[in-house]
């Protein structure tokens, strides 16, 4: 059987499948980092609710939902399939204490054989796109993403297979946003590494193209030092409404 899922290292135009022994190894590098940071030790989470709480309410809300979310993602994902390319993405990224771990997510762009060409030739014909994918690592008109893939992302709907990635303990409802293991050289931040990557959060629900990837560390500063039950539910509140004005991306 084909598996529908295919792993994309997509950071600075480089896609590819990273074997087993490089997870491992960016594991380890990556934690050592996390547990170096700045001032040499990990910020400790504190209260109960960080340390016990957000996680048992988090299982809560998936083992809730979990059911209806499947059905919508299977929806989703049939008619991303319909382009001849697989409708789901797995993707590694920096979890909690710097490990790396799999992110899921639906398809968004063209098919994988065709992304980097596609990439490449663009930024090449437009050097102020170049700029902006060399300061944001991402573009505000990516001419990867299809036409459905560009609905979903304004919706958001492309993240709901992360409720997967909640279940399994790798990410958090409301969190800071998970990044590359390529990108972790540019981040200036401690206070992420203490804290499980969310599918929502404060860097999600506000700027995002606005900023810059290094400015994404404030956000995650502010969130560790305002973590609480009210914190988490007006962030939710703010997706939603994300969600409900279409304006992701």
């Amino acid at each position: 059987m084909t598996s529908i899922f295919v792993v994309d290292g997509r950071a600075n135009n480089i896609s590819r499948a990273i074997p087993r022994r490089e997870h491992a190894a960016s594991d380890r590098l990556a934690i050592g980092a996390a547990e170096t940071g700045r001032d040499g030790l990990l910020p400790r989470p504190e209260g109960l609710y960080h340390r016990r709480f957000k996680r048992w309410i988090d299982l809560l809300f998936t083992a809730l939902v979990f059911v209806p979310v499947s059905l919508l993602v299977l929806l989703i994902a049939g008619l991303v399939a319909l382009d001849g390319g697989r409708p789901f993405y797995a993707q590694r990224r920096v979890g909690l204490a710097g490990r790396s771990f799999t992110m899921y997510k639906i398809r968004t762009m063209v098919p994988d054989a065709d992304a980097d060409a596609v990439l490449e030739r663009h930024l090449a014909r437009n050097p102020a796109d170049r700029i902006e994918w060399d300061h944001h690592q991402k573009l505000r008109n990516d001419p990867r993403i299809t036409r459905i893939g560009r609905l979903l992302r304004r919706s958001s709907l492309d993240e709901l297979p992360q409720f997967f990635n909640v279940l399994r303990g790798e990410m958090a409802l409301v969190g800071p946003r998970p990044f590359l293991p390529e990108q972790q050289a540019y981040y200036p931040g401690t206070e992420y590494y203490a804290m499980r990557p969310g599918i929502t959060g404060f860097w999600q629900t506000s700027v995002r193209n606005e900023a810059s990837f290094v400015q994404r560390a404030a956000y995650d500063r502010s969130y560790y030092h305002a973590l609480s039950p009210m914190t988490d539910l007006r962030v939710i509140g703010r997706t939603l409404r994300v969600v409900l004005r279409g304006t992701g991306l």
